[in-house]
């Protein structure tokens, strides 16, 4: 069997339903086998509704009483009904699922699966699947749920599978390190269990399948970074000695031991390909002023490379003066930047030793005269065609060494498999005078009562003695919003392109902000209402009438974001409020205090990289999660509230959501496992040994086409050169 042939040479599929699942994803026929069940239902134990206890069960009955009505207040279909059996009846009830109306017919008995719980004061069965009771092996412990693709229902793909029961058989083995016939017979009993125990060993092994891929493509890439050339880069121990005397402060051992790691890269004549991981404010940016220095003595060239134009800034204002009094060249290019043609004629001339930039790099015509070492800060949020356009402007015949840096520590298990052809380098210390940060969790109710105190106590502090704010006359804050304008309210009012300011004394509309009487809506702090950046200005400026209170959000034009974003830098705000883009920001030592509204609907590792905003100076600094509702505060939260150790975080991040957030954006399709966790460290070392010992055997890859093609596609996703 090819299992890269099309879906429509197996039985039952025709092109109608071949368009349907290609627009799930299932194109091939081994698309088709590899869509594995969501979850069981065993139908042998149901019960009968009268002995129904809330939490998940399973009932036989009849239904009727079906309809369906659209919510007024959400974007929201309801379908209702009664199931009956000779003990009862229950109320059903499906959200966005009006099918289900025109599925069921009145004389038919059927398995419902669902959760039986107490909702607006009456007991109901919530979202149930069903199955009609003569469509069930009644000899078959367990029977598979699909998820939906579109009109292809799950009992609808349950019944295509079946008709190709028999081409099982027909699997071709795929790993090299198996024994034969391990993987048809995975699928089979993936799709056809008779107990729990063939479907755990199905999913180990398909589990192990697909840790070995991504493995082996890993390696692959550090095959082939290993084919290239690089400029030999020798390590000048006086240069960098002299270098390290005339800094302002002690370097931490990690970052010792990182600059010595990659120095050592650098000297040999393949590229470097490093990922300098740390949390945040560990010093990464000084490593790579040491690496870009090292580079520059051996007469190349250097890129940094930054998301955000104020990122890039807060770079050249940090490394340019370092490195110039060692008569290094350091130019800033930015969509803002003038004169740019002469600024590019003169790194194409090689008259500029360091470039540091924003998007703005990756021009065709910005051009480098011998490009030695390209450093990608929060590697993540650039694609891999932008990182690569980046990377091919060096010589002709030659590769840039490639430094990426990361403020989200990767966890151990990601190391092994999804960067397993990176070098990497940890800095697990902080700078000598950092403070810890106090973390607290708040419900909405107790902002009133502890969190405005807090504040006023922290806007009457003295500025931080390391802030470059010389204007603040106390200590600032940051307060996080999740909405940009107030839609998800009763009020439509939008937010403004520049940030809404109070004077001390007074509020004033600032420039292009919210105007008296376009402020309302979004809810008080008391309800669970999302409210938004203008919204929240406002309402800070009137409980601390004497702060100076600004916005700013991701929509708004660059030059006007970053002239908020510097006068808070320059300590001419006291309060900001933000969404999400100061995740990545300028280094504001003199804000000690972080308020992150609606906490709960952050990932871990954004809660932590936005907490990262305060505690960069010698102050004692805080960081307030506030939450909405009743409910006690997630597994998520505490982590974040007893731990500031990111690598510790990022584990558990790992465990809770997966590699999604830690990887970041993929721009060839996302990182999906469909088995296997990045938590199961025993299969990882297993698949890991297995691929080792495939590649010491020396196999050529052609041989193995299915495999070949997987591995392909691993080896786009997860390149960062």
């Amino acid at each position: 069997m090819n299992l890269l042939a099309p879906v429509e040479e197996l039985k039952g599929i025709g092109p109608k339903t071949a368009e349907t699942l290609g627009r799930a994803g299932i194109r091939t026929i081994r698309d088709f086998f590899y869509n594995l069940p969501r979850d069981y239902e065993s139908f042998q134990a149901a019960s009968t509704i009268s002995a129904m206890r809330p939490g998940k069960v399973v009932i036989r009955g009849k239904i009727d009483s079906l309809t369906t009505r659209q919510a007024k207040r959400r974007k929201l279909s309801i379908t209702e009904g009664v199931v009956r059996d000779l003990t009862g009846a229950v109320k059903v009830v499906w959200f966005n699922q009006s099918y289900r109306a025109r599925q069921f017919a009145p004389d038919k008995e059927y398995y419902f699966s669902g959760t039986y719980e107490l909702k607006n004061g009456r007991f109901q069965l919530t979202s149930p699947s069903a199955a009609l009771v003569a469509d069930v092996d009644p000899t078959s412990a367990l029977s598979p749920v699909y998820v939906a693709h579109g009109a292809v229902r799950s009992s609808d793909f349950k019944r295509l599978v079946t008709n190709s029961r028999d081409r099982f058989a027909e699997i071709p083995d795929l790993l090299p390190s198996v024994a034969t016939g391990v993987r048809r017979e995975a699928l089979f009993h993936a799709h056809f269990p008779s107990s729990t125990s063939e479907v755990s060993a199905a999913r180990e092994y398909l589990a192990y399948e697909e840790l070995f891929e991504l493995i082996l493509a890993s390696r692959l890439n550090r095959q082939e970074n290993e084919k290239l050339k690089a400029r030999r880069v020798g390590f000048d121990v006086e240069k960098i000695r002299e270098f390290v005397g005339r800094l302002p402060f002690q370097l931490t051992g990690a970052q010792k031991r990182a600059a010595w790691e990659i120095f050592q890269n650098m000297e040999r004549g393949v590229p470097m390909n490093r990922l300098l991981q740390g949390d945040v404010g560990a010093g990464k940016t000084m490593v790579a002023a040491m690496a870009a220095y090292e580079a520059i003595l051996a007469h190349g060239q250097v890129a940094i490379l930054a998301p955000t134009s104020i990122l890039a800034e807060q770079h050249y204002e940090g490394i340019g003066p370092l490195l110039s009094q060692f008569g290094v060249r350091t130019a800033l290019l930015t969509g803002a930047t003038k004169k740019k043609p002469e600024l590019k004629k003169a790194i194409k001339a090689g008259e500029v030793d360091l470039v540091i930039g924003t998007h703005a790099l990756l021009t065709d015509d910005t051009e480098f005269s011998d490009l030695t070492l390209v450093v990608i800060d929060e590697q993540h949020r650039f694609g891999v065609e932008q990182r690569q356009k980046l990377m091919l402007k060096s010589p002709a015949g030659l590769a840039p060494h490639l430094l990426s840096m990361t403020a989200t520590p990767i966890p151990r298990s990601l190391q092994l498999t999804v960067f397993g052809d990176l070098d990497v380098s940890i800095l697990n210390e902080l700078p000598a005078g950092r403070q810890p940060i106090e973390t607290k969790i708040l419900t909405e109710v107790e902002t009133r009562e502890k969190l405005y105190p807090a504040m006023r106590e922290v806007l009457g502090k003295p500025p931080d003695a390391k802030g470059k704010g010389t204007r603040a006359h106390g200590q600032q804050i940051y307060w996080i919003c999740k909405a940009i304008e107030d839609s998800e309210t009763a009020s439509g009012a939008k937010s403004g392109q520049g940030g809404a300011k109070s004077g001390r004394g007074g509020a004033r509309s600032g420039q292009g902000g919210a105007k008296s009487g376009q402020g309302g809506g979004g809810g008080s702090y008391g309800g669970s209402e999302v409210t938004s950046v203008n919204t929240r200005a406002k309402r800070l400026s009137e409980v601390f009438p004497e702060a100076k209170v600004e916005f700013v959000h991701g929509t708004m034009k660059p030059a006007e974001k970053d002239a908020v974003m510097a006068r808070f830098a320059d300590g001419e705000t006291d309060i900001l409020v933000s969404t999400t883009v100061v995740e990545v920001g300028v280094d504001v030592p003199n804000a000690t205090l972080m308020v992150i509204e609606n906490a709960d609907s952050y990932g871990l590792a954004q809660l932590h990289q936005l907490r990262g905003r305060v505690g960069r100076g010698s102050s004692r600094s805080f960081c307030y999660l506030l939450t909405s509702g009743d409910e006690a505060p997630s597994r998520r939260l505490r982590e974040v509230e007893k731990s500031c150790d990111g690598f510790h975080l990022a584990e558990v991040d790992l465990k809770l959501r997966g590699p999604g957030e830690i990887y970041g954006a993929l721009q060839h399709g996302a990182l999906d496992l469909r088995i296997a966790s990045f938590s199961d460290t025993h299969l990882i070392r297993r698949a890991q040994k297995d691929v080792e010992k495939f590649l010491r055997g020396g196999e050529n890859m052609v041989k193995f086409e299915e495999l070949g093609g997987i591995i392909s596609k691993y080896q786009q996703i997860t390149t960062l050169n």
